[in-house]
């Protein structure tokens, strides 16, 4: 129970309902890619028709549409199903990273890790709720463990500070889901984003080769600028807000980590740090095999590091997995981790199916030269409207904040997108990274309060067994405060980048020259 009402509590739910039904009327993300892929077809023979085309202002030639309607069109679409799906990088790339993840996550390590975090920290509860905080920005790298484990043991540690726990549970889901653009980690978030954005910029550029870490300064950075706006939000917002909780279970503690599972944590640091010290020998030295043998830097696109950081990333997750696994016994033998892997894969099934369509869609996109010059005359009357580039990329971040509320799939959107904003950008002088940039943290500044993200309806469920009175206007009045803030700090943050003109990241600058 709650001693405070929320207020304007009408206004909310009928506004936010409005969202839920809009949203819930938006076809599952594999009918949209059919949808496109028949558009796309159906659309460039029209415009071939009448002649649609534009100059290219690199190449200087004409671009004209190709007509997929053609007879040699459909012998096209048909003979290059398969290799469109094989071809595409982020397939391949992702359900590599996910292969340690998945590991990682079945050994039961993400979840003890996290309760051992919270079971060690001594002093304040300021202090205590900060390294939380910390622990749920840097969740958001295990990908959906993070969004499961973090609300209700966000819950266990406000209880046991005697604090409200549906104020602990609300800090975790807004800090995690807000934590899109924000880790210390390249994570594999990082790999999807760079997959489509990289497909995007070779539309311009076919000789370009981007790094999964081109955005890590900027991530970093408001990694420490997520942790101090949320923790803010969370004591002077969200608490007064909720008001005492007056329910069952104050003061009651967190589960303990077993003995047993305190010794597998130390042998999977261990691993980890052996793993990165041996990653290290091939990186520090000046001719380190994982640099580039040309311009002895480890950080430059054609670098052995950053081309296998996919791997190196699966890797870092699934070596300490084993390791925590086989000591804790959760893995009894190589028959366990095969079956970890194996379900890992199973787990990404859904995903599979989606980007087999998707690979269809970006390759008849990419064949009708639609993009390119819609991207050529974008360009042109963004250049003719002569707003600055801090305009349009707050624009821009808008943009994608608002279709995040209806679509909750990032790699569905930037799919979508990618291929029209990234070569617009490039035409007009800004690296891919900086448009990657803008549009993650529209994608993670709404996540917050999105009801189609997958796990909005997991967060109700928590809160009403806390409050049974609890509804969809309660989490988003809660949630729209973090949302708020994200968005204008977070845009700072950008605008000073740019001001600036800092790299964003390792090969990331924020213009092309």
């Amino acid at each position: 129970m709650m001693r405070k009402t929320i207020t304007h509590k009408t206004f909310l739910e009928s506004f936010l309902h409005y969202i839920e039904f809009v949203g819930n009327k938006i076809p599952h993300p594999m009918m949209i890619f059919v949808f496109l892929s028949i558009a796309t077809i159906v659309l460039s023979g029209v415009l071939a028709s009448i002649g649609f085309s534009d100059i290219h202002p690199v190449t200087g030639k004409t671009v004209l549409v190709n007509n997929l309607l053609t007879a040699k069109g459909l012998i096209r679409i048909i003979t290059n199903v398969v290799k469109n799906f094989v071809t595409l990088p982020a397939v391949g790339m992702v359900l590599t990273c996910m292969l340690g993840v998945g590991v990682c996550d079945r050994s039961g390590l993400f979840a003890v890790s996290l309760k051992h975090v919270a079971e060690r920290t001594k002093g304040s509860d300021i202090k205590i709720i900060a390294v939380f905080i910390f622990c749920c920005v840097m969740a958001d790298c295990t990908g959906g463990t993070g969004f499961v484990v973090m609300p209700p043991l966000g819950a266990l540690i406000f209880q046991s500070l005697g604090r409200n726990p549906i104020a602990g549970m609300l800090c975790a889901y807004g800090t995690t889901t807000g934590a899109f653009a924000s880790n210390l980690l390249v994570t594999s978030m990082d790999v999807i984003n760079v997959s489509f954005t990289e497909t995007a910029a070779k539309m311009v550029d076919p000789s370009i080769v981007l790094s999964p870490a081109i955005n890590y300064y900027y991530s970093a950075v408001s990694t420490i600028i997520l942790l101090i706006v949320s923790l803010y939000l969370t004591v002077k917002v969200i608490e007064p807000r909720l008001g005492k909780y007056t329910g069952e279970g104050i003061g009651r503690t967190i589960e303990e980590v077993t003995d047993n599972d305190r010794k597998a944590l130390k042998y999977a640091c261990v691993g980890a740090i052996v793993y990165l010290l041996v990653v290290g020998i091939g990186t520090i030295p000046f001719n380190g095999i994982l640099r580039d043998p040309i311009t002895h830097s480890p950080l430059v696109g054609k670098a052995p590091l950053m081309q296998s950081l996919p791997l190196l990333i699966s890797l870092l997750f699934f070596i300490p997995g084993c390791i925590f696994g086989c000591v804790s016994e959760r893995f009894k033998g190589v028959k366990d981790i095969a079956n970890a892997l194996g379900e890992s894969m199973a787990d990404m099934g859904p995903y599979i199916a989606l980007m087999f369509i998707a690979a269809q869609f970006l390759n008849y996109f990419s064949w009708t030269n639609i993009g390119i010059i819609l991207a050529i005359k974008g360009a042109h009357v963004l250049q003719a409207s002569g707003l600055p580039i801090m305009v349009l990329m707050i624009l821009f971040i808008t943009m994608s904040a608002t279709i995040n509320l209806l679509i909750g799939s990032d790699s569905t959107k930037w799919a979508i997108l990618s291929p029209i904003f990234v070569p617009m950008f490039m035409f007009l002088g800004y690296h891919p990274a900086l448009t990657q940039m803008a549009y993650r943290i529209g994608d993670a500044i709404t996540n917050p309060l999105c009801p189609t993200f997958a796990y909005f309806a997991m967060l109700l469920a928590l809160v009403q067994k806390y409050d049974k009175k609890a509804g969809l206007g309660t989490l988003m009045a809660n949630m729209f405060p973090f949302t708020l803030a994200f968005y204008i700090f977070m845009i700072c943050q950008v605008l000073i980048w740019v001001a600036f003109n800092w790299p964003l990241g390792p090969g990331g600058p924020i213009r092309l020259s």
